[in-house]
Formats: C-alpha cells, sequence, structure tokens
C-alpha cells in the first residue's frame, strides 16, 4: 500500500519478456549463482498461515525458480460484492464473489503470518478505519497473476487474475461525475470505505484522479493484453474500463496538456497523474502493454495519445546533469510540487519511458531512462543500498518496491538501450533480496514467497510481509527468472561488504560565528526534510566551519541550502586551514541564499536543495567554511566521493564497483593478492562497454583500474 505522507506530511513513512538480456561474459564469470534449494511446492502453505525463516535460507539454485506465489495466494480473500449504484464488475450477477489481497500480515511468534486490513480494527463491525482491501494492491496483485500466467503458462495464476481484475473494475466508479475513478478501500464483507481515516486524498477516494487510478489503468492494460486471445469477451470489458478510466484522465489532469506549472521558479509539466511522473509511470506501463497487443477500435488512439502524452511528462521531470552534476545525479523526479524529494515508489519512471520509447518509436524518452539508471542508480547503491527516499539528504529505510523498481528499470532499459552495464547493476541491485542489504539476512523466501517489509538504515527489519512487499519481490523473482544470466549472478551477491558514497555532515556540528541553530517543531517542511531535524541561520557575515572527515581523493561538496524566493546574498566555501589567516583560503565556490524563484505548485515557498560547488576539496582537506553576506539557512553538506565504491560478496567470491562522479575519466591503482589477477569491466556514463584498450591488466604486486567519467566498472580477482 502506498501512503500520500510521502508527499503530503513527511518522508518518514515493467513487464520483463524473456529475450535479449544476457550479461556481459566478463560478468557471468564474477558472478555465477550456485548451490541447491529443494522447490516448495505451493500446497506447502496452510490455509490460514505461512512460515518462513529467511535467517536460516539455504543458498537457492539458479535452475530453481524463484517465484513463489504461496504467500500471494495466502493473502487472497473471497470478496462478496454487494449491489451498489455505480459499482459493478464482469459476470457480477452470475459470479458475486471476487478475490483481494489483503493489505497487510503480521509476522506471529511462531513464524507464520495473519492478515490484517489498514488503520483502526473495529471489533464490533470487524470494519477497518480504511479497509480490509485496497485498489493498490489489488491492482498490481491482478499484474504479478498476469506476468506468472503469461511466463510460465500456470493457469491457476490464469484464474486469480481474473478475479483479481474483477475486483479491481468493482473497485471503479461507472456513472456520475466521479466515472472512472476509482474507490480505494474495501471492507471485509465488501462494503466500499470512500471516506477513509486517516484521511488520504483525493477525499472521497473516487472524487478525483489519483495514484490507484494510474495502477487501475496499468492492470486494465495488461490483463486485456493476456486476456485478447485467451478471453475475447472479458477482454472488450477491460478495454470498455480502460476507456472509461482514460476518459476520466482526460476531464482531469491530461486536459492539462500541454500546460506547464511553476515549482520554485522551474517548469514543470502540469498534466502529470496526481502531479507525478510516479503514478503516470504506473499508467504508462498499462498503456504500453495495451497498445502492444495490436488492438482495434476507438480507444486505440485514445490510448495512444495518453501514452505519449504522459511519457513525455515523466520525461521532462528528468534531471539535466548526471553523476558529476547536480543532486539528483540523473534521477527522474518523481512529484512537480516538491524540487528536493526522491523516492521510491516513483521508481518505476524509467522503465516506463524507456518502454514507451520503443512502443511510440520515440527514441528521446530513452536518454531519461538511460540517465536514471546508468548514472543515478550506481549513486544510490554506493550511498548504502536503495533508500526508499532522498529527502532530500539519503537516510530512509529500503523497501521491496524500491528495490524492484530500480531492478525493473535496469533490465527495461538494458534492453531497449542495448546496454550490458546496466545488467552489472541488476545483478548487484537484485542481491539485495538474498542478504547484500544493511541488515545481512535475506530479505525473500523463495520457499515461502515471503518478502519482509522494510529494513531501516541501522539494519533493523520490520519481519511482516504485507501485500506490497509481496507483490513487488514477486516482480523482480519474475524478472530474475526471465533471465537466467542476471539470476545466477543475482544469486551469486549474498552480502554487501561495503559502500563509499555519498554521506552527510550535519551544518549544526560546526563551529558557528554570528549565528545559531534552529530546530524547526517538525522536519518536514512541506516538499523536504531538514536533515538531522535542525539547520544553523547565519545572519550577514556569519561563518561556519564544519569539520569534515579526510579522504584518499579529492570530493565533490553539495551545501544543503535553504533559498528563500527572492535573491538573497551569497555564502562562500573554502577549504579550511588549520592556521586561519596565513594565506588565501582554497576558494570551493558559492551558493545562493535566496533566488529559488516563485513558489508556484510546491508545498512551501523556497526550496532545501544540495547545490554544487564549482571546485572539488582535497582528499586531505578537513574543514569546510562558509563565510554569508547576508542571512542564510544551512542544512548540511552533501559530500560526494569523485570515485565511490560497493563491496559485495557470496558463493561466487568479491566483486567492488566504482563509480565515478568525475568529469575526466579516472584510473585507481589497487592491490592485488598473491597468486591473483585483477578482472575488470569498464562501462561508460550510459551503461556501454569500455573497449578493452582502456581497460588495466595488472601485474605482480597491484592493477590498474579504469573508470571512464561519469561511468562504472566491475571488478573481481582470478587465479592466475
Amino acid at each position: 500500500m502506498t501512503y500520500n505522507d510521502v508527499r503530503s506530511s513527511s518522508c518518514s513513512s515493467a513487464h520483463s519478456r524473456p529475450g535479449r538480456f544476457a550479461l556481459a561474459a566478463t560478468l557471468s564469470v564474477a558472478l555465477v549463482g550456485t548451490g541447491a534449494l529443494a522447490a516448495v511446492p505451493a500446497s506447502a502453505a496452510t490455509a490460514t498461515t505461512t512460515k518462513s525463516t529467511p535467517a536460516a535460507l539455504p543458498a537457492a539454485e539458479a535452475s530453481a525458480p524463484l517465484t513463489n506465489l504461496s504467500h500471494l495466494n495466502f493473502l487472497l480473500a473471497e470478496v462478496p460484492l454487494p449491489v451498489i449504484a455505480g459499482h459493478t464488475t464482469y459476470q457480477a450477477a452470475e459470479d458475486p464473489v471476487v478475490e483481494a489481497p489483503w493489505t497487510y500480515a503480521g509476522k506471529n511468534d511462531d513464524g507464520s503470518y495473519s492478515p490484517i486490513g489498514g488503520g483502526v480494527l473495529d471489533p464490533a463491525t470487524g470494519y477497518y478505519s480504511q479497509g480490509a482491501f485496497n485498489a493498490d494492491d489489488t491492482s498490481r496483485a491482478a499484474v504479478v497473476y498476469l506476468r506468472h500466467w503469461q511466463q510460465t503458462g500456470d493457469t491457476t495464476s490464469r484464474d486469480h487474475a481474473f478475479q483479481t481484475l474483477r475486483s479491481l473494475t468493482y473497485l471503479q466508479t461507472t456513472e456520475g461525475p466521479n466515472a472512472g475513478n476509482v474507490v480505494l478501500w474495501q471492507q471485509v464483507d465488501g462494503t466500499l470505505n470512500p471516506s477513509a481515516k486517516p484521511v488520504e486524498l483525493p477525499d472521497p477516494s473516487d472524487s478525483d484522479e489519483s495514484y490507484w487510478l494510474a495502477r487501475t489503468v496499468w492492470a486494465l492494460g495488461e490483463g486485456y493484453a493476456a486476456f485478447a486471445d485467451d478471453d475475447p469477451e472479458f477482454a472488450a470489458f477491460l478495454e470498455e474500463r480502460l476507456n472509461l478510466s482514460l476518459a476520466a484522465l482526460n476531464a482531469g489532469s491530461l486536459g492539462d496538456y500541454p500546460s506547464y506549472d511553476v515549482a520554485d521558479g522551474d517548469p514543470v509539466p502540469a498534466w502529470l497523474i496526481a502531479d507525478g511522473a510516479d503514478a503516470s509511470a504506473e499508467a504508462v506501463l498499462g498503456l504500453a502493454a495495451y497498445l502492444q497487443a495490436e488492438p482495434a477500435g476507438p480507444t486505440v488512439a485514445v490510448a495512444e495519445t495518453a501514452l505519449s502524452q504522459l511519457s513525455e511528462g515523466i520525461a521532462a521531470m528528468s534531471t539535466d546533469e548526471g553523476a558529476s552534476g547536480d543532486w539528483p545525479f540523473g534521477a527522474i523526479m518523481p512529484w512537480t510540487k516538491s524540487p528536493s524529494l526522491w523516492h521510491a515508489w516513483g521508481g518505476l519512471a524509467p522503465v516506463a519511458v524507456a518502454t514507451a520509447s520503443g512502443v511510440l518509436d520515440n527514441p528521446t524518452l530513452l536518454a531519461a531512462a538511460v540517465q536514471d539508471t546508468a548514472q543515478f542508480t550506481p549513486q544510490l547503491l554506493a550511498a548504502g543500498g536503495p533508500d526508499n527516499a532522498w529527502s532530500p539528504t539519503p537516510g530512509e529505510a529500503q523497501i521491496a518496491y524500491g528495490v524492484d523498481s530500480r531492478l525493473q528499470s535496469l533490465v527495461a532499459t538494458a534492453e531497449a538501450a542495448d546496454a550490458p552495464g546496466l545488467l552489472n547493476l541488476a545483478a548487484i541491485t537484485a542481491g539485495w533480496y538474498f542478504g547484500a542489504n544493511p541488515s545481512g539476512l535475506p530479505a525473500y523466501d523463495p520457499a515461502t514467497g515471503t518478502a519482509i517489509d522494510g529494513i531501516e538504515p541501522d539494519g533493523g527489519v520490520n519481519p511482516n510481509s504485507g501485500a506490497e512487499s509481496t507483490i513487488h519481490a514477486l516482480f523482480s523473482m519474475l524478472t530474475l527468472d526471465a533471465n537466467p544470466d542476471l539470476k545466477a549472478a543475482a544469486l551469486g551477491i549474498t552480502a554487501t561488504v561495503a559502500t563509499d558514497g555519498l554521506s552527510v555532515v550535519e551544518a549544526e556540528s560546526g563551529t558557528i560565528t554570528g549565528g545559531t541553530v534552529t530546530t524547526p517543531a517538525s522536519a518536514w517542511t512541506g516538499e523536504a526534510n531538514w536533515s538531522g531535524g535542525a539547520y544553523v541561520d547565519l545572519a550577514a557575515g556569519g561563518t561556519l566551519r564544519i569539520t569534515v572527515p579526510t579522504d584518499d581523493q579529492a570530493r565533490r561538496v553539495h551545501p544543503i541550502v535553504n533559498q528563500v524566493v527572492e535573491p538573497a546574498g551569497t555564502t562562500t566555501w573554502t577549504v579550511g586551514s588549520k592556521r586561519p589567516g596565513k594565506g588565501k583560503a582554497p576558494l570551493l565556490g558559492s551558493t545562493a541564499n535566496g533566488g529559488a524563484g516563485e513558489q508556484g505548485v510546491t508545498e512551501a515557498p523556497g526550496q532545501l536543495l544540495p547545490l554544487p560547488l564549482a571546485n572539488t576539496l582535497p582528499g586531505k582537506a578537513s574543514e569546510v567554511v562558509g563565510t554569508t553576506d547576508a542571512a542564510a539557512q544551512l542544512d548540511a553538506l552533501l559530500i560526494q566521493p569523485l570515485i565511490s565504491t560497493v563491496a559485495v560478496t557470496g558463493p561466487d567470491g568479491d566483486s567492488t564497483l566504482f563509480v565515478s562522479a568525475d568529469v575526466a575519466d579516472t584510473k585507481r591503482r589497487i592491490d592485488v593478492p598473491r597468486g591473483q589477477q585483477l578482472v575488470q569491466q569498464a562501462f561508460d556514463a550510459a551503461g556501454q562497454p569500455i573497449p578493452d584498450a582502456h581497460n588495466g591488466k595488472g601485474d605482480k604486486r597491484g592493477g590498474t583500474v579504469f573508470i571512464a567519467a561519469g561511468g562504472f566498472t566491475q571488478v573481481w580477482f582470478e587465479a592466475r
């Protein structure tokens, strides 16, 4: 279940087809999975509980299917359909019972799970303040079953897909001013709950377009494609409902095409669903699948126009520069109302535009996907892994949704752009499920199909296994099962040895002259979070001296500044000296205290944003000094190594990913163990292989690693 909290209150809370997904030979050598795991039949799951012991998982065999639907099947409940005006579904009179997954599943002391709804349970009525089931999860469960059926031919999955699609379309309002929109919550007896508590916008939930409408489009599009030949009558019904959904979108956001809004002085597309590339991306997946099925009829033109417009809007949310430029280093931003919040619920944007580029024959869309996957993703991995949000600093929990969206985007973009380096990144990303995460424990159990609900930055695990986590883990497993080389590589990665990437030093940790530390009532500004919950207020002429760790290389420094709307002077940043006053301090650059521009559609005036400095900080430097000529609000320093690293290990040995934020090619000398030789595969900033002539070969005592500007290189050792 996706929460609007990621946008409204606090950040705390792709279908992959078999085909041309061959890993580079060097990656196959480095990370081929081995081991054995006996497949557990679906019948092993009881009717009321499932059990999982992830800490004791054996290594999975690369040839055994990873996709296990047992837990998702366990979450499914039969839901009776009350006769309500404006809500019906396919063959409702003949079969008034459908299937929908429970929203959550709490893990019990004995290892079993108990289904739970959303909100507070009223024991007297059996109703939850939100509901037992929701359209967000029902739509995505339908897509899992559709993909599993299409990938394996499993007729049971076909039947579950049929029933969950019937359930989803019952939630869609069919008449009146809200026609085409979708009610989010449903109680266990089938009663709809349009106005849940706590309140989620829109309220009532079918009063406007929403994330769940976008996901309905996703499921309807993939449903049509799967059933077009199998059950043309049902496919025609799904097409009718897709047309109804598109009518609602055209009466809403798509009716604003091609207008732009203003967000803190910058133009942003006004026609994205629920103001976001995040929701729009999931609708794009459904529209692309629908059009790839080559339908005929009036819905086709409407769908193609919607696909083109939404894809254009998503690509417009791509950041201008990659790993060596401004934060967030090439990511597609998810929400038009914040320039400083990236979150993983928007992570399917790259796979959406990569897929749409092929369907629409529009290669310009692909550039946004390549930049996000080839430049932002390596920085994300090196900063500690697939955090659920940068707001703007890293540090949120990691969940299956974020991991899966990275994985699907990498694989889809690798195919669309013929960029094999992205598959190296995909293997490391997928290793999260098998133990390469902050907890060091498997996050998915292929014996039961359970997936944990999240991992905190300190390694703490939420052991529950709700619908969203289960569904997105299964999307990932379907992707891996469809790509055996990638699957084998991912299974060879079971632990993260170390990451060395983006780090944060709080401004309030520094020595302040002419200013004070301010702690606001809430860290959330309406569009970003104050790092550490506080910031430094400097007066004109004030100075802030921040101690930073030394390093063996130069670093890029991004001061995080709360820029006010109007121009308001500058803060000059220099390298600190152990002997102040002795010589001129080396200049790092300057940041504007203001000039954010018109607030527009954002939630707060001004913007809390990491700003790049022109010059790098020397590795030996241990202090950064900011001096302002006007009032300034300084939050933290975001420090980015020119070369970041991700070291992983597993059944197939050790491997290190070197990630460049440099504007020039780099060579780094590393020690080579006795009796070993250095092996590497270098890729450029687009994930394309670098010719072997540029790769260092190593010698008896050491080796040279080549890292292309803005690119990445995978390194391992082999016996001589």
